[in-house]
């Protein structure tokens, strides 16, 4: 039998929280350690969220606020995804403009927290204080992924080379093309041409190689990245694409390059 544990006050838990280097709790989870009504231990909670010392993330999800985290009210969400999308039951991987920005591809901080993960949808989280924005696959290899150390724990990170393929993917989803390009230049200093290649053999979007590949070779001078790229994509069929997906086709497929990708939009880079 669990032995219950009642505390005269809810900052002593959170204090013991602490102490273990744990930074979130769950309502779920105060239940079973405190012999409180349910009027009682909202009571607590909005004192502690009114002394800024926790804050709600998501439905019976909380996390502590450390003083030096006071002034913006809220736990950066790096510190805590991890926790979260395992209270969620959930796989993930940091992705898009939170992954480069580890990578210190960070021209312009996101101000968004990108998080990819699997179906069904999660509403997004938006408030004053936070943003993570959810976006979806059906699968992922483990071998793209990388753990971060953090104070917290474990973070999990796409690498540079998916978080490249995956920015042209979901480019709508960040800002489009231009700033793609401006951190695809930045994050291409932490990538790997050989990986690169195996990585995008593993991501079964074709068109999405194409266009990485055509950016990184004609607009960033990329060659020695996008070579390998190029030598995967003779091994497959792939066809004429559009830089910039449209609906229908552009009024001339004829590419003049030999990613065969047909340069519908012009690229600027803000660096």
């Amino acid at each position: 039998m669990n032995k219950r544990i009642t505390y005269n006050y809810l900052e002593d838990y959170i204090d013991l929280l602490r102490s273990k280097g744990k930074y979130t709790f769950t309502l779920p989870k105060l239940r079973e350690q405190f012999n409180l009504s349910e009027e009682a231990l909202g009571k607590a909670l909005q004192r502690l969220k009114r002394k800024k010392e926790a804050a709600r993330i998501r439905k019976e999800f909380y996390v502590i606020v450390p003083p030096e985290y006071r002034s913006r009210g809220v736990l950066p969400p790096m510190l805590f995804i991890t926790e979260l999308m395992e209270f969620l039951n959930r796989h993930y991987y940091t992705a898009l403009l939170s992954a480069a920005a580890i990578y210190g591809a960070a021209h312009q901080q996101p101000q968004e927290f990108y998080v990819i993960t699997t179906k069904p949808v999660l509403f997004p989280i938006n408030s004053d204080k936070i943003k993570i924005n959810f976006c979806y696959k059906k699968q992922w290899g483990d071998v793209d992924i990388v753990d971060r150390k953090t104070d917290t724990g474990y973070l999990k990170v796409s690498s540079p080379e998916l978080t490249a393929l995956d920015l042209f993917y979901y480019h709508d989803r960040v800002g489009g093309f231009n700033r793609v390009a401006t951190v695809l230049e930045e994050l291409s200093e932490s990538m790997h041409a050989e990986k690169l290649a195996e990585t995008a053999s593993r991501y079964g979007q074709i068109a999405i190689v194409q266009r990485l590949g055509f950016i990184l070779d004609e607009i960033l001078d990329q060659r020695s990245l996008a070579s390998p790229l190029l030598a995967y994509l003779k091994t497959v069929k792939h066809y004429p694409v559009l830089l910039r997906p449209q609906k229908g086709e552009s009024d001339t497929m004829v590419t003049g390059n030999e990613w065969k990708v047909v340069p519908n939009i012009d690229i600027e880079t803000d660096l």
